[in-house]
């Protein structure tokens, strides 16, 4: 693991940002029990925790869902957080997954600017962050979900078409926020 901790924290959705909703297997409870990542995903969650970025999971559905999907495919450990709608009960674009995975990093308002969420629902994973004043990220990969919103909480700040354009983006966020923090100091 990389020491140098970056400025720039990353929240992602795991459904179809991470694992393509299209190989998921579920079992009679509705629990998701297999699934496959979508291509280069894996590389990316790997990338990105090597190169220092704090990372968490703020995602719909079934802790244990998750638990088997990251496990699976070996990213589970990757997160210092994982928050669910099934903990909360609430889904996003409910400002309390937001709040929640803040408060679970010991991040605080002063933080919103430094913090990305990665989702591919504009209805959810967008709108909640740009709600919650956090910058938003759009992984438009797949067909199954809308690429454009006429509402403008709908918008993402950021779209990316495949995972592994998310390391570029990061890197360039995290060096302006870098370059802020030393034009301050």
């Amino acid at each position: 693991m990389n020491n140098d901790a970056k400025e720039l924290i990353i929240f992602l959705d795991c459904g179809d940002t991470i694992i393509d909703e299209g190989t998921e297997v579920r079992d009679e409870y509705g629990t998701v029990i297999e699934g496959n990542v979508i291509p280069g995903a894996d590389e990316m969650i790997r990338t990105l925790a090597e190169r220092g970025y704090r990372l968490a999971i703020v995602a719909d559905g079934l802790a244990q869902s998750f638990k088997n999907l990251l496990t699976l495919n070996g990213l589970y450990d990757y997160f210092e957080v994982l928050i669910y709608s099934e903990q909360l009960k609430v889904e996003k674009p409910s400002p309390r997954m937001f709040k929640a995975a803040m408060g679970a990093m010991e991040l605080g308002e002063q933080d919103l600017s430094r913090i990305i969420m990665v989702g591919n629902n504009l209805s959810r994973d967008v709108r909640g962050a740009n709600q919650a004043g956090i910058t938003s990220v759009h992984l438009n990969w797949t067909s199954r979900y809308p690429k454009t919103s006429l509402e403008s909480l709908e918008r993402p700040d950021y779209t990316i078409a495949e995972p592994l354009e998310l390391v570029e983006l990061a890197e360039r966020l995290n060096e302006e926020l870098a370059s802020k923090k030393r034009v301050q100091a």
